[in-house]
């Protein structure tokens, strides 16, 4: 049942894409329209990157959690910052959550 679950997503993933591109390019001509399609990606990691770095899951459901992860990410976004190469960006924000971790924080 699992796999028809997933051929189910991944169709329904393949035909939204498809109906992306199909849309007319007079739609997106608009400055407005145009920003809120380049912008839109953006929006999407960012929410995706919140919701696994600060909820974690149980019983009750999400709830928010000051963890290893959030400073992790937080030494992450100051190393973006001094423009550090993105392979070290995620070498130290793993290195950084893994230490607190270490050291029994989240």
């Amino acid at each position: 049942m699992i796999w028809v679950a997933i051929l189910v997503a991944g169709v329904g993933s393949y035909v939204l894409k498809l109906a992306g591109l199909s849309l007319p390019p007079r739609l997106f001509e608009h400055p407005v329209a145009a920003r809120v399609v380049d912008l839109m990606p953006v929006a999407l990691l960012a929410a995706l990157i919140a919701v696994q770095v600060f909820a974690t899951g149980s019983t009750n459901g999400q709830h928010l959690a000051l963890d290893a992860r959030a400073a992790g990410l937080g030494v992450a976004v100051v190393a973006l910052l001094l423009r550090a190469p993105f392979l070290v960006v995620v070498v130290l924000a793993a290195a950084a959550a893994a230490v607190l971790r270490l050291l029994g924080w989240g």
